[in-house]
């Protein structure tokens, strides 16, 4: 006796192979924990190959460490030190004010920052610029200078110390001016009164209490001066050496642009108006003329020379 009913058709008893099939199938379309998603590669190598521990597209094996602050270290201070010896060497330069001749412009423990790039460019001193340079010879044997130890040594080689062999001036006349000053009187400059209160100290006399000139500079030569005239051994006082008192452009180290420190006394050094003042330059201003001049005349004459004999062959 039946247990139970079907309706319809009597379906034929699957066979063992085809239930196997689709078990097989159904666990094939089933995703388990094992399983990759098609789109990440070949299942588990797939994952392995975009997904690392250090995070997503990391392989962990060709991940590399950054490296610690420690071993950088000694990279960061070469590039450093190498770069603050191109700026000292091609740009600009710290200097230190050592003594009281340029007061009141600069002051003892000033320093200046000093443009070295322009001369590389065949810049020379102008008038009334401010100017560190090396001693010319014989400026400095009567001043007590220490000598620098090691570290200084190393600091003024990088350009972080300034050596006190050097000086700082004001540049009152270039090659081919004429300067004097007589006891009592004023700076003439190519026959032109400077007008200097406003930069040399208050109280100061402009000759000090040594009047010279008038003096011609030679070409290639500056006549300097410190703006606290009553306490500057400058080219005044070195007459009686070779060239005169005066300093060799090549000696000029750079114009001192700006007063960096203290912070308080942040200044930059223009050239006082009395340099430019109508005339100054009339002296070197006049060779180009007379040399323009020169040329011109047996031009002229030439020419007219060229018209007379066309005229008399017509």
């Amino acid at each position: 006796m039946a247990v139970g009913a079907r309706s319809g058709h009597d379906e034929p008893e699957e066979r063992p192979e085809r239930l196997a099939e689709s078990a097989v199938a159904m666990r094939d379309d089933t995703p388990g924990p094992h399983d990759a998603d098609p789109a990440d590669g070949d299942g588990e190598t797939g994952r392995n190959q975009q997904d690392g521990p250090d995070g997503p597209g990391q392989t962990g094996q060709g991940a590399k460490k950054p490296r610690s602050f420690w071993k950088e270290l000694p990279l960061l201070i070469g590039i450093a030190l190498l770069l603050a010896l191109l700026i000292k060497t091609f740009l600009v330069q710290a200097f230190s004010i050592p003594s009281d001749s340029m007061m009141n412009t600069l002051q003892r423990g000033d320093r200046v920052l000093v443009d070295k790039l322009t001369p590389w460019f065949g810049s020379e001193p102008e008038r009334g610029e401010v100017v560190v340079f090396h001693d010319p010879g014989g400026w400095l044997e009567d001043t007590a200078t220490p000598d620098p130890n090691v570290l200084q040594q190393f600091l003024s080689f990088i350009g972080l110390y300034a050596e006190e062999k050097d000086l700082i001036k004001r540049v009152i006349a270039v090659g081919g001016d004429t300067v004097s000053c007589k006891e009592g009187g004023k700076v003439i400059l190519n026959g032109k009164t400077l007008e200097e209160s406003s930069y040399i100290y208050p109280g100061s006399s402009p000759c000090g209490d040594k009047p010279f000139g008038p003096i011609t500079i030679p070409e290639g030569s500056i006549w300097v001066m410190g703006d606290n005239r009553q306490n500057s051994l400058d080219s005044r006082f070195h007459q009686n050496l070779p060239g005169g008192g005066t300093v060799p452009n090549d000696k000029v180290v750079g114009r001192a642009v700006v007063v960096a420190w203290p912070v308080t006394r942040w200044a930059t050094l223009p050239v006082p108006s009395t340099f430019d003042q109508p005339g100054l330059s009339q002296a070197l201003a006049v060779a180009p003329g007379a040399a323009g001049l020169a040329g011109a005349v047996p031009l002229v004459l030439w020419r007219r020379k060229r018209l007379a004999s066309r005229h008399t062959a017509e």
